[in-house]
């Protein structure tokens, strides 16, 4: 029984730890688009690309490293990598808010400045792979700790899905399908971190995730429909200069983050605590 939940523990680590390479790794392409639209005018901007590239291969690195120490183990990289990140994301924020809204601190200049949250992908991110490193997996906290990033990426999802769909007015009714989603996310997360937990508020938290991927999936097609639609003759440019086509698996990704974090807690608490 003991190797068992060993291995289901290892299972587990594993997973984020592949989810934090995956999508580090693929911010480079939506760092790659972004930046595009104005050239990557600031050197600056090519810092969060390189970081996307420089990480996985480090993470990898530690991982085969791990597997041929077997016993003895190290985390160094992985602390490193994850400090950087949550920098990384933190200067950019600060970055994406200082090319206007700084300077004027009016609504106007913060819907059609650079979209501040979005860097903070990188923080959650470093904060996963810390997580991973500090907090025994076998504890309670570890999983409820996967809900609260979760509840931080949803809360983003919701500013950013506000904002980027207020540039055009809200044109389509449907634009206000992610910014409602992702409060009802916002709300279900927070009881399911703060509040007394029940098997069936768990299980009713879950399938409002599995309602996340399909509003994430459903969003994909419709800003996929905006590229092939653009008015440009030339792919990338429509690519760089119409609705950003990635945005809307930022749901996928967190509806998956929060979906582990709930299922573990789910297991881990025994009959009479639910």
């Amino acid at each position: 029984m003991e190797k068992i939940l060993n291995l289901r523990q290892i299972s587990l680590l594993l997973v984020i730890e592949i989810f934090v390479i995956v999508n580090i790794g693929f911010l480079a392409i939506d760092i790659f688009i972004a930046h595009s639209m104005n050239a990557f005018y600031y050197p600056t901007e090519w810092i969060p690309f390189y970081f996307s590239l420089v990480a996985p291969l480090l993470l990898s690195a530690e991982f085969m490293l791990n597997r041929r120490l077997k016993e003895q183990r190290t985390q160094i990289i992985g602390r490193i990598v994850g400090y950087c990140s949550i920098a990384v994301g933190i200067l950019g924020a600060i970055f994406h808010l200082n090319s206007s809204f700084f300077e004027l601190q009016t609504i106007h200049s913060l819907v059609y400045s650079a979209p501040f949250a979005a860097p903070l992908a990188y923080t959650g991110l470093g904060f996963l792979l810390l997580l991973n490193r500090s907090v025994p997996v076998e504890k309670l906290e570890w999983g409820k700790w996967l809900i609260f990033l979760g509840l931080g990426g949803f809360t983003g999802n919701f500013v950013l899905s506000l904002l980027d769909h207020a540039q055009n007015g809200f044109f389509f009714w449907t634009e206000w399908i992610p910014v409602f989603s992702s409060a009802i996310a916002i709300g279900f997360l927070l009881v399911t971190f703060f509040g007394k937990l029940s098997r069936r508020f768990l299980d009713l938290t879950m399938a409002v995730m599995f309602v996340q991927v399909i509003v994430g999936s459903v969003g994909f097609y419709f800003h996929g429909v905006a590229l092939t639609s653009g008015v440009d003759t030339s792919f990338f440019k429509n690519l760089v200069s119409t609705a950003p086509i990635f945005a809307p698996l930022l749901f996928v990704n967190l509806a998956f983050l929060a979906g582990v974090g709930i299922w573990d807690v789910r297991s881990k608490l025994s009959q009479s605590e639910l």
